[in-house]
């Protein structure tokens, strides 16, 4: 029995969904969440899914966060581990070619995502949709659009010479970025556009796995 907690619209957890999805892993999906509910996020005065603060979760996650995954016994958390961990045991050769030297450069660009990523997008969605109209600050969405333009740049000069992040091949090193490129265009609606990034996420986002839990809107704007 394979059991998954989350919510759809953390990119943490669609790490997990897309692996899963991409290696054909049949899972229970359990809604929770601290911060996020059915009618939109706790900040606007909305219930969440909750579970999370439970002494039975807290026993599996010490940190209370999403995802955790329960692999027929043996838990799993923290998005990228879980990711790895997914990849190593059920698809090698389709997450990271099964081959070592492909599998560290695909997990150096997630680690990328989370070091550099994940600061600036998080105060993309909370200032641009989540908080309170009267208790968001433009001027630090401002510093974390120009931040995030920053790292897209990047991505392009390293995707200028190669087809996805780790090579010529997808690899769940591609996962954190595409996911974070579709939460831009959500919430950014505009901003610099950058040919190779481009060309990258078209052929990640027509991957199944991708337009299944990444693409929808309301996997990510919900309020």
């Amino acid at each position: 029995m394979r059991r998954l907690w989350g919510r759809p619209s953390s990119v943490c957890t669609m790490r997990a969904l897309f692996a899963l999805d991409e290696l054909g892993l049949g899972f229970e999906f359990i809604l929770a969440s601290a911060t996020m509910g059915p009618n939109g996020s706790t900040f606007k005065g909305n219930a969440p899914f909750g579970i999370v603060d439970t002494p039975a979760y807290r026993a599996m996650n010490p940190n209370g966060t999403v995802p955790t995954l329960d692999d027929d016994g043996f838990i799993v958390w923290e998005s990228n581990t879980l990711v790895r961990y997914l990849a190593m045991k059920y698809g090698p050769d389709a997450l990271y070619g099964s081959d070592v030297e492909t599998f560290a450069s695909a997990s150096s660009w997630m680690d990328w995502d989370s070091a550099h990523m994940m600061a600036p997008q998080h105060v993309l969605v909370m200032h641009g949709a989540r908080l309170p109209e009267a208790d968001r600050d433009p001027a630090a969405l401002d510093v974390a659009c120009r931040r995030i333009e920053e790292l897209f740049a990047l991505l392009d000069r390293q995707l200028a010479n190669t087809r996805f992040l780790a090579g010529d091949r997808f690899t769940m090193g591609d996962i954190p970025a595409a996911i974070h490129k579709r939460r831009w265009d959500v919430f950014a609606r505009g901003g610099r556009r950058f040919a190779n990034v481009e060309r990258w996420y078209a052929e990640v986002a027509a991957r199944p796995a991708f337009r299944k839990w990444v693409e929808p809107a309301s996997h990510h704007d919900a309020g």
